[in-house]
């Protein structure tokens, strides 16, 4: 069903909308208009990227999982791929994914659906380590075998 939604409903939706907005606005306008989203949608998502990048750099070095940063990250990587799609129906929804809002509340929803939780790490290892030096003896009781 998914497959069916995305390659016969979406394309549907595009054409009437190129019908509709090229009939208002003529053929070479919408042309313009979808490359204009295009672009900007491509300058937002750089934007963001650095952002999010820095954002989940921070957290790793402070020692938390950046699960948060890498579904922006994820949410970023999609709404590129719909805003270089030419369509008006993809590009609302590739620029409703660029709203930090929207993500975290999807990120949220996500994660009570799947009940999932979300918990720190350590980057650095935990284990103690203590070095020392030692002498094996040998006497009566390790040559019969009783230890």
């Amino acid at each position: 069903m998914p497959f069916f939604i995305i390659f016969l409903i979406i394309p549907l939706i595009e054409v009437g909308l190129f019908i509709a907005v090229g009939g208002e606005i003529g053929v070479f306008s919408t042309l313009m208009l979808c490359v204009l989203t295009a672009v900007l949608g491509a300058a937002i998502i750089r934007h963001q990227g650095i952002e999010t990048l820095f954002s989940v750099r921070s957290a790793v070095d402070q020692g938390k999982l950046p699960v948060q940063g890498l579904f922006d990250g994820l949410c970023l990587a999609i709404a590129g791929a719909l805003l270089l799609t030419p369509g008006f129906f993809t590009d609302a929804i590739g620029f409703s994914l660029l709203v930090p809002g929207l993500r975290r509340t999807l990120f949220r929803l996500l994660t009570i659906r799947f009940g999932m939780t979300v918990s720190g790490f350590s980057g650095q290892d935990d284990t103690q380590v203590i070095d020392a030096t030692f002498e094996v003896i040998d006497d009566e009781r390790s040559e019969k075998g009783n230890r």
